[in-house]
């Protein structure tokens, strides 16, 4: 059990470092999202994103979306993360 619930900690973490480098590459308007390593860095963290984008539109040009998606991974990981210490006792 310990294994799943770090391995999937570990995902998560890493996941959302891949976020926090997508949103600080957009303040870049040269970059071409289509060359790599670019395109793989949009594919990855893009589906995840617009599940969040169909319901939160961009408010003034600023898009919060990845707050929001960011915000959810950090609450999945703590609560993931936790598990292995609630079956201690069982």
């Amino acid at each position: 059990m310990y294994l799943l619930t770090n391995t999937l900690v570990t995902f998560i973490t890493i996941y959302t470092y891949i976020i926090i480098i997508r949103v600080l590459l957009t303040w870049f308007p040269n970059i071409d999202w289509y060359s790599q390593p670019f395109a793989a860095i949009s594919q990855i963290t893009d589906p995840y994103l617009n599940l969040f984008r169909s319901f939160i539109p961009p408010l003034g040009g600023i898009d919060i979306s990845p707050i929001l998606a960011i915000l959810l991974l950090q609450v999945a990981g703590s609560l993931i993360g936790g598990l292995p210490g609630a079956f201690a006792y069982y």
